[in-house]
């Protein structure tokens, strides 16, 4: 709970992911125009909550009036983050306990965007009522698109309505651990002892090419996740209930375990009243960004 993406990004070497920048609640748009210059991130970029809930307030900004539009409502602090270029996202669970230098990779999941093909006769609002799962998501994307929802898309073009892999954003969840390949856990675990006291997460990528990302090049961070962490991979349709328990037991021991490690080597346990503080200010940070949307 109440965990800070930038100071998460901080700790990963940058070269891993995009040029991110830390907005503080209350910016001027002056100010923020400086801080998108000096580090050179451009328009279309990305902006997120700072502290996040599953996906919701992050936006894509094409243009500055987008920009005013988000300052104007975000009562939050908030990240603008270069658009990764990378078409492909996967996201994947790594463990590593505190004495090994060597870690595993325990699950894989790819995310299956919205993505609409026109006909020359539908509206965009009609193809999405088209899929089940993509008329779920019909409210917020009509806050989002407003009139656009009623052009015609012209036939074989393709929108990506959300492009973040979210399985509360509507993205499907795919297991592909069998992708798993002694050259990927090379690369993930190069990648990963150099985090400073990450042991224990979900990382999730976007990347050009399986071959690439197998070899440690053309992916990047999209962001980091630690204990509060979920192996994804148990949300594909074609899993029943007993596995995603399963899983989630597995992972929970993982966790536990490497928090034992921790403790010994001394680090402290939270304390309860720390974490109820936590607790409450999570939940008010929650409904800063329901308020949002």
């Amino acid at each position: 709970m109440m965990e800070s993406k930038k100071q998460i990004y901080n700790l990963i070497p940058k070269k891993y992911y995009p040029r991110t920048e830390l907005v503080k609640a209350g910016t001027s748009i002056v100010e923020i125009n400086k801080v998108l210059e000096n580090s050179g991130i451009k328009y279309p970029f990305i902006a997120k909550p700072d502290i996040g809930l599953r996906g919701s307030a992050v936006k894509k900004i094409e243009t500055p009036d987008d920009l005013k539009q988000y300052t104007e409502r975000a009562n939050f602090d908030f990240i603008v983050q270069d658009l990764i270029p990378y078409e492909n996202e996967i996201g994947v669970f790594y463990v590593r306990y505190p004495h090994e230098k060597v870690g595993r990779i325990t699950g894989i999941v790819a995310k299956e965007f919205l993505i609409i093909t026109g006909n020359g006769v539908a509206t965009i609002e009609e193809l999405i009522k088209e899929n089940p799962r993509y008329e779920l998501q019909l409210k917020v994307l009509k806050q989002e698109y407003g009139s656009k929802l009623r052009e015609v898309l012209p036939e074989g073009e393709k929108i990506n309505l959300v492009p973040y892999g979210n399985h509360a954003r509507g993205a499907k969840f795919i297991d592909v651990s069998h992708w798993l390949t002694p050259k990927l856990t090379d690369t993930f675990n190069e990648m990963c002892v150099q985090i400073p006291g990450f042991y224990f997460g979900r990382l999730d990528i976007m990347y050009g090419s399986f071959e690439d990302l197998e070899k440690g090049i053309n992916f990047s961070v999209v962001e980091l996740n630690g204990a509060a962490s979920e192996p994804t991979h148990i949300y594909d349709p074609k899993h029943n209930l007993l596995f995603a328990w399963k899983e989630l037991a597995r992972h929970i021991t993982y966790m536990f375990e490497i928090s034992v490690a921790n403790y010994q080597n001394g680090f402290p346990y939270l304390e309860h009243k720390a974490g109820m503080k936590e607790y409450r200010l999570h939940q008010k940070q929650n409904q800063k960004i329901i308020n949002f949307q």
